[in-house]
């Protein structure tokens, strides 16, 4: 028991001592990479590479040699034609047989013959143009002068207004005698303003009408015309205010110098 705790105790300081080595300092462990392995701070050296041999370029070898050429004898002797001359038959002999002298005969004869569906050409003589027709002269017809119209002839007849009516109504008629008052004086704008009164109370008298007419023919004629026209178509039992309100028609007409419908208006009142 003795020697073996000897043993244990010499053989302690030993392995201490043995594993103290490992926590000093080493060589650090090889790195690879590249194939180059790195001990330390310095590579490991490497060969250097051997160089590649390269094979030689062949020689070219110089052809820059000149050829002398020469003719050949008896060329020309062959590209010259050389003309034959035909060997004479002999006597007694005929060129063509008999059967082969028929055969170009009759090859002869067909050659003289028009070919099928050959026409023979036709010369033709060029065709005159027609000659162009002479243009007709156009017609010139004599104008004739037509003589000027006659102007209308200024006809002023004589104009004789109605003086007699048939009875008005009291109202009426007091209107009609103060328009009288009012013309007499001068006074035409009240006379006609008196009179359309009265004509606003019996639309359809036509002695208004008519001597409104009368009022307006010196300065408004064509408005005498209108009213004396609607008079004549108003009068329908009174013939004689009927005639004076066409012969009204046709004065006003005259100062309008419509000459022809003035005619016109005493053709109607010469009717009545």
């Amino acid at each position: 028991m003795l020697i073996k705790r000897l043993f244990l105790l010499c053989s302690i300081p030993a392995l201490v001592t043995g594993c103290a080595e490992f926590y000093g300092s080493q060589p650090p462990a090889p790195v690879y990479g590249n194939n180059t392995p790195i001990y330390g701070n310095k590579p490991h050296p490497q060969k250097p590479p051997e160089p590649i041999a390269q094979a030689p370029k062949p020689v070219v070898p110089d052809t820059t040699e000149t050829v002398q050429t020469s003719p050949l004898l008896g060329v020309d002797s062959i590209n010259k034609p050389q003309i034959l001359k035909p060997e004479p038959l002999p006597a007694g002999q005929a060129i063509l047989t008999p059967a082969q002298e028929q055969e170009l005969a009759a090859l002869q004869q067909k050659s003289t013959l028009p070919e099928l569906g050959s026409v023979p050409e036709i010369e033709l003589e060029p065709e005159e143009k027609p000659k162009p027709k002479p243009k007709p002269e156009p017609k010139v017809e004599p104008v004739v002068e037509q003589a000027p119209a006659e102007p209308e002839v200024e006809t002023h007849t004589a104009f004789q207004p109605l003086e007699t009516f048939t009875p008005l109504s009291p109202v009426v008629g007091s209107l009609v005698l103060a328009a009288n008052e009012d013309n007499q004086k001068g006074n035409v704008e009240s006379a006609t303003t008196t009179l359309e009164r009265a004509s606003r109370i019996e639309p359809r008298n036509a002695t208004l009408y008519y001597k409104l007419a009368l009022l307006k023919l010196k300065s408004k004629p064509s408005q005498a015309e209108d009213l004396a026209k609607k008079s004549a178509q108003l009068a329908v039992n009174d013939p004689a205010l009927k005639k004076h309100s066409w012969l009204l028609v046709a004065k006003a007409r005259e100062m309008q110098k419509d000459f022809k419908g003035a005619q016109e208006a005493r053709a109607k009142a010469s009717k009545y």
